[in-house]
């Protein structure tokens, strides 16, 4: 009888511990969803202002047509190539905003001002938003890749997380820019 009771009380504890387990991936994955959307939200952002900033007619032709295009991609970019387009948007913003002059010139513009600003609140908020993104996948990776998850199919048919890789420098020229938020 005494071999029953402990045989019930390590099932019980066992499954305690799945149960727990379970409800902290069950919060990781929350997590992840979570700062997916922020991350979504702040490219989408940055995409926005870039392309606002582009047909505003504040910097020269050929650096609008340029930021238009990257900007545009990145909006419209597929799920599959949405890292490349947004790494694209990244180094389009670089060429274009490499020169001082240029976030000058964009700066005098009526209304320019505040568009740096937001532009300068955009470009970096996304590198934050990426790392947030990143480690909350890399939480529920490490979690994922237990035993006990595994084995008990305990993630169920959620599909595997994965981080969100891409070229977010900011341009150098916007980093003097104040942000009014």
């Amino acid at each position: 009888m005494s071999t029953l009771i402990w045989i019930v009380v390590v099932l019980a504890l066992i499954g305690v511990y799945l149960s727990w387990t379970a409800g902290r991936l069950d919060r990781l994955h929350s997590r992840m969803d979570a700062a997916r959307a922020a991350l979504d939200a702040q490219l989408l952002r940055r995409a926005s202002v870039a392309q606002e900033l582009a047909t505003a007619k504040v910097l020269d032709p050929a650096a609008s047509i340029v930021l238009y295009q990257a900007a545009h991609a990145a909006r419209s970019a597929e799920e599959e190539q949405r890292e490349v387009a947004e790494s694209d948007l990244s180094q389009a913003l670089r060429v274009v905003f490499a020169d001082t002059r240029q976030v000058a010139a964009v700066r005098a513009a009526p209304g320019g001002e505040e568009a740096a600003g937001e532009l300068a609140a955009a470009v970096r908020r996304v590198p934050m938003a990426r790392r947030f993104h990143n480690d909350s996948v890399r939480a529920a990776r490490a979690l994922r890749r237990h035993r006990a998850v595994r084995w008990f199919r305990l993630a169920g048919h959620a599909p595997f997380p994965l981080a969100f890789e891409m070229d977010d420098e900011p341009p150098t020229a916007l980093a003097d820019v104040r942000v009014a938020d």
